[in-house]
Formats: C-alpha cells, sequence, structure tokens
C-alpha cells in the first residue's frame, strides 16, 4: 500500500494508477436515462488526455456514457484502470440497486460499460442490512468476493464506511480482504468518520479521496489559502497540484474531475515535484481550522 512512481501498491500485489478521473458529482446524472454526450466527450477528453483510471458507478447512471468513450478512444481496455460501484443506497435506506445483489449489479454494470471486467469494484456505502437488502453486509461483501473468483472484478473495497463499518468485513473472516475505501477527504475533512484514515491505513486498505479539491472550490476563503499559493509559487504549480499532491504524500489516493484539457492535464502532472515533510504538515495543520463536508452529511455531520 505504497506509492510507486505513478502508482500505489495495493495489499493484494495489484497495483492502481495514483490519480483518478472521477465521472460522479459532477457528471451526477441518476434518474435520467439519456445518454450525456458532455459526460462523454468529458471522459473521452480525460483518457486521450492520458487519464489511466476512470471512476464510475452504479448511481451515477453513468456507466453507459464510460462505455461509449472507452470505445470511442479506441484506448486498449488493460490501459485504463475502471472503478465501478454498488449502489447500496444511504441511511434511510429507501433506495438501492434495482439488481439482485452486488454480483448482479456489477454483471449489468459490465454490459453498460462494454468491458468483460473492471479493474476495482466498491460497495458504495455501508447501509446495507437484511430487511431491505436481503443480505447483510458480511453477505454483501461474499459477492464482491464471488465477482473476484468468476473473473468479473479484479480488486474489490469499500465506500464512505466508517471504522465499524469496516471492521464487520474484517471480522468476518473474509477471503479476500478489501484493498480500497474511498470517502470524502480534503485538507477540511481529514477524517470523514473518527479516525477511519488511519484505522483503514493500519489495516492496508489505501484510502482513496474524491473531491479532494473541495477547499478550492467550495471552502475559500480558507486558513490554507495563502501558504497553498505561496507554495504554488515556490514549485510553479498550480494551487490544485499542490493540494493533490499533499494528498498524495498523505498516502492517500486522490480523485477529481474537469471538462477542460488543461485542468485534466495538470491533475496528471503532479508527480514531477515534492512536497518537503513540513509543507504537507503545514498544509494539514492549517485544514484542521476549518470543515468542509459535501456529501454524506445526514449520516456523518454529527462528527464535524
Amino acid at each position: 500500500m505504497s506509492l510507486q512512481g505513478k502508482n500505489f501498491k495495493l495489499s493484494n500485489g495489484n497495483t492502481i494508477p495514483a490519480v483518478g478521473y472521477g465521472v460522479g458529482t459532477k457528471w451526477f446524472k441518476f434518474g435520467r436515462n439519456e445518454i450525456d454526450d458532455n459526460v462523454v466527450n468529458a471522459v473521452q477528453l480525460a483518457i486521450e488526455t492520458g487519464a489511466p483510471h476512470i471512476d464510475g458507478a452504479e448511481v451515477y447512471n453513468t456507466n453507459k456514457e464510460i462505455g461509449q468513450s472507452l470505445t470511442n478512444s479506441g484506448v486498449k481496455r488493460e490501459d485504463v484502470f475502471v472503478t465501478d460501484k454498488y449502489f447500496a443506497g444511504d441511511g434511510s435506506y429507501q433506495a438501492r440497486s434495482t439488481n439482485a445483489n452486488p454480483y448482479e449489479a456489477l454483471k449489468a454494470d459490465l454490459k453498460d460499460l462494454n468491458v468483460d471486467y473492471v479493474d476495482l469494484y466498491l460497495i458504495h456505502a455501508p447501509f446495507v442490512k437484511k430487511e431491505t437488502h436481503g443480505f447483510d453486509l458480511a453477505e454483501a461483501w461474499q459477492y464482491l468476493e464471488k465477482l473476484v473468483d468468476d473473473g468479473y472484478a479484479k480488486n474489490i473495497g469499500v465506500s464512505n464506511f466508517a471504522k465499524e463499518d469496516l471492521e464487520v468485513i474484517l471480522n468476518s473472516k473474509p477471503k479476500y480482504k478489501p484493498v480500497i475505501n474511498q470517502i470524502e477527504y480534503n485538507a477540511y475533512l481529514q477524517n470523514q468518520t473518527p479516525g477511519i484514515v488511519e484505522f483503514s491505513k493500519s489495516n492496508d486498505i489505501l484510502v482513496t479521496a474524491y473531491s479532494p479539491l473541495g477547499p478550492l472550490l467550495k471552502g475559500k476563503p480558507g486558513p490554507i489559502d495563502d501558504y497553498v499559493n505561496k507554495l504554488a509559487s515556490k514549485y510553479d504549480k498550480t494551487d490544485s497540484q499542490i493540494l493533490l499532491r499533499s494528498v498524495l504524500q498523505n498516502g492517500i489516493l486522490p480523485i477529481t474531475t474537469s471538462s477542460k484539457k488543461e485542468r485534466i492535464k495538470a491533475s496528471l502532472e503532479i508527480f514531477d515535484f515534492e512536497l518537503t515533510k513540513d509543507e504537507v504538515s503545514e498544509i494539514n495543520k492549517l485544514g484542521e481550522q476549518k470543515t468542509l463536508r459535501q456529501y454524506w452529511t445526514k449520516e456523518y455531520s454529527k462528527y464535524d
């Protein structure tokens, strides 16, 4: 679970590109089933610009667009790391995947993605129980393990899981441990739930961060602004590149998105410089002075 060049090595020995291009938040179209050409064009642009890692999900309803962009780009399947997620629902337990279980959900998604397998499949949230889903969280994980055994997923993990949720899986004597926990993470939200980053790392689970640029996009003005700007001048990089690099050096994989080629390109150009340990520590320290939580607020804002 260490950064090696432009990849992280996972606990199972596989690797994952160290920056992801997200096809969620900005492109989210749950409930709208028509193909969105803007999404197709953006993902295709990302792939053609060199983005090696595309992060999607069943609930985003953008898998057909991802599939079309993969086809249009002509990229070799093995040259793009594709992530998908099972729509578990939220803390209200009112909505979830229409597929019977995670196994069937991924098989359906593969048709939309027009691929034979995904490189990573995640349970999108821990809000799974027998009464609503027909299976509990530990049983949901067993469906993911079967996906690995049957060749439909190369790696499996979770998303938005708190410590106690991970413990359910880890204590169930799983055949395969989660290799990823994808959470909302930024300088102003260094733990989505109490202690989750350290707990994940201590169990050899790589943390991936969605909305890592929240402080620049939704958090201004804020306590890190002047310092990040100072570092951008020092290293001749953008503020976004400084923040993405700091996330990397915290041992976390950032996932970001854009429809602009120059910004996509910039997000991939964070491997030719390195912040000092003191600089990363200072960003973290300044970031603790503010909280920015954009997602799962009903479930987790109680921790703010």
